[in-house]
């Protein structure tokens, strides 16, 4: 696959899993395998831990993957499906806006 899938692919990885683990716990399990996929590629690392940094902290869509949103959930009387139907768009949205800009900003193949 082309650098720019995969770039793509990996923030969407990283995002799904940022609602489920912690965004720090994410960050650094992921950030060495953005590394290792960069340099396999053949290209610049930056934009790659860029997709790591970003879909870290898109934990919008479900309450567990931030504090916040369990302090947010309590109070407000929210359930689970609140979250994720307002978050999930939210982070397709991220995704579209990364995968569209910063591949070309960086110039990724």
């Amino acid at each position: 696959a082309s650098p720019t899938a995969v770039l793509s692919v990996l923030f969407l990885i990283v995002a799904a899993l940022t609602n489920v683990l912690t965004n720090n716990a994410t960050a650094v399990l992921f950030t060495p395998i953005a590394v290792n996929v960069a340099s396999g590629l053949g290209t610049d690392v930056f934009p790659f831990a860029l997709a790591v940094a970003f879909g870290a902290s898109c934990s919008f869509a479900t309450p567990i993957g931030y504090q916040t949103n369990l302090l947010v959930m309590g109070a407000g009387h929210y359930q689970f499906r609140d979250f994720v139907t307002a978050g999930l768009p939210l982070v397709l949205i991220v995704w579209a806006a990364f995968s569209l800009f910063v591949p070309w900003y960086y110039d990724v193949p």
